[in-house]
């Protein structure tokens, strides 16, 4: 169980993460803000969409869900990724074997390794990776589980930004 000082931190990363997730979208999406705030039936003001966006204001269900809606992805979606870039322990990392690749971390060379062979094995180049599997492979490279984790979440997959679109939004 997490004490109060703990679980605020964790509150912040998400909302940060989480407003991270939604700025990028909406600008990959060529959409301004007052754009976006036009297109909400809830009616919320450029200053609302700010704070979310900033990680100030943290969002309820049904504004993360309405705000993805108009974005043009799914609410479970956005939240993963941005869940993922927190870097919050015991979730199902998904890592970019390419981008893993490109890194020459010597003290991660093990994993490395292993994303050069796994490659072979899942071409797409993007793997799931649950935290049982994680903690193995940490044990196999020598470092701790929350270290590992924390590398292997800055070669998260880029989100295909072309479905964070005007047109994807309207369907």
């Amino acid at each position: 169980m997490m004490d109060g000082g703990q679980h605020d931190v964790t509150d912040r990363a998400i909302a940060r993460a989480l407003g991270d997730e939604l700025r990028q979208a909406r600008e990959a999406g060529g959409w301004t803000r007052a754009q976006l705030v036009a297109r909400l039936p809830s009616g919320i003001g450029d200053r609302t969409l700010v704070a979310y966006e900033h990680g100030a204001r943290q969002l309820t269900v049904n504004r993360l869900v309405e705000l993805a809606a108009a974005l043009g992805i799914t609410a479970p979606e956005l939240l993963r990724q941005a869940l993922q870039r927190a870097r919050l322990r015991n979730l199902v990392l998904k890592v970019d074997l390419r981008g893993l690749l490109t890194d020459a971390d010597e003290h991660f060379r093990p994993v490395i390794q292993w994303a050069r062979n796994r490659l072979v094995e899942d071409p797409q180049g993007v793997v799931e990776l649950p935290p049982s599997a994680v903690r193995e492979m940490a044990a196999m490279a020598g470092c701790s589980h929350s270290d590992l984790t924390r590398y292997l979440a800055t070669f998260t997959p880029e989100t295909p930004f072309p479905r964070y679109s005007k047109e994807n939004a309207r369907r």
